[in-house]
């Protein structure tokens, strides 16, 4: 993008002067991070503003969840969901508005998705520019816990029914107010394996005498790297990685079991499968060869996101016409890491989407001690989300 881009544009006029307060409540948010199902301040600050708005507000699904209802007349359904809880992380940014609560932080943005669906919420409740009902889904739990399942197997889309359902992330790196979008796969599946091989106990120096479980191990890690090389086809994307192996305490001594954690990744369901079958086959088969057993734990966490082609191709459309074709364009490539969201689409069809975080001062990775929000996002986040609902919910 140049410097030319005008990143007014696209902006509605009011959300443009509604900005510096957007920008103070995020601010307030990211001050009081919560984790996972333990978003009750935040929730609470969701909860009034909507109820403040005129919104019919429920709340109770997945504990802090909250849902706030706008109706105009008769007509289509759209549901539109923000994520809210922060992480256990000890922030190092130094800003004056830095996380009060020491080993947490909203290193991910939430608290920017939070105040950008809430900037929506505002200008929607005062024009209702449309004709049908809009549910704004404030979910906790996004990072690792799955809210979002939980809030789909207590009734979410039982209660709220929707005719398509959308999803935005920040993403560092990408230019300031870039939209990002990709029909089909777009980030992959999330499962975590614990294995654990036992053997038998022995001394270093006598291993005749022991069953090792550290060499079955050792070959076990060699063999899991032919998993996506040699039984996924090359066309697909596949992940195994072995993050964790905790063994032993001393140098002389054959202890009498290995721990081993991996992280899995797959963009389709029958790939995922593949690699469940490959990496449990394998744990028990090299094991066995060795004398020594394998227990594997198989934690299935995140479907792949998989966005509906139709409104995934509806909801570019919306940003190229209020942005600029040069600031909204499809996704060469799905990505690696994963989201809860995925559950929503399983339930609903739908479409996530990237907004670019800056690639200066917003570059920093999310996850990170120093990462912090754009605020330059918060006005344009809001805005694409009510022309998304003026377009989907059109008089």
């Amino acid at each position: 993008m140049s410097e030319t881009v005008d990143y007014a544009r696209g902006v509605l006029p009011e959300i443009a002067g509604y900005a510096a307060e957007l920008a103070e409540l995020r601010h307030r948010i990211h001050a009081q991070p919560e984790l996972g199902f333990e978003e009750y301040v935040t929730s609470d600050l969701v909860a009034a503003k909507l109820a403040e708005w005129g919104y019919e507000v429920h709340r109770g699904l997945a504990g802090t969840g909250v849902i706030g209802t706008l109706r105009s007349g008769e007509g289509r359904t759209i549901g539109i969901r923000a994520d809210m809880d922060a992480l256990p992380i000890r922030e190092a940014t130094g800003l004056p508005y830095a996380s009060q609560v020491d080993g947490k932080m909203h290193a991910c943005g939430h608290d920017g998705h939070t105040t950008m669906l809430l900037g929506a919420a505002w200008y929607l409740a005062q024009h209702k520019p449309f004709t049908g009902t809009v549910h704004l889904i404030f979910q906790p739990a996004e990072e690792g816990l799955g809210g979002a399942r939980v809030m789909v197997e207590q009734g979410l889309f039982d209660q709220f029914p929707c005719d398509a359902v959308f999803g935005m992330h920040n993403m560092p790196g990408y230019p300031v107010g870039q939209f990002c979008f990709r029909p089909g796969p777009f980030s992959a599946s999330s499962d975590t394996v614990e294995i654990e091989i036992i053997g038998k106990g022995g001394h270093g120096a006598a291993p005749n005498e022991a069953v090792d479980p550290i060499v079955a191990s050792a070959n076990l890690i060699l063999a899991l790297q032919t998993v996506a090389a040699r039984n996924v086809h090359p066309s697909e994307m596949a992940v195994v990685t072995v993050g964790a192996i905790h063994a032993g305490d001393a140098p002389n001594v054959i202890p009498g079991s290995v721990k081993l954690r991996l992280t899995v990744r797959a963009l389709k369901p029958a790939v995922r499968d593949l690699l469940q079958q490959r990496i449990t086959d394998l744990a028990e088969n090299i094991a066995r060869a060795h004398q020594a057993e394998a227990r594997v734990d198989y934690h299935r966490r995140y479907p792949a996101i998989i966005n509906d082609a139709a409104w995934t191709e509806f909801a570019l459309s919306v940003a190229q016409q209020h942005f600029g074709e040069e600031r909204a364009g499809l996704m060469e490539y799905p990505m690696s890491a994963s989201e809860d969201f995925s559950f929503m689409l399983e339930a609903c069809p739908g479409s996530y989407l990237l907004l670019g975080n800056g690639d200066g001062e917003g570059g920093c990775m999310v996850h990170n001690p120093a990462y912090d929000f754009n605020d330059a996002l918060l006005p344009i986040g809001a805005s694409y989300w009510v022309h998304l609902v003026e377009h989907f919910l059109g008089r």
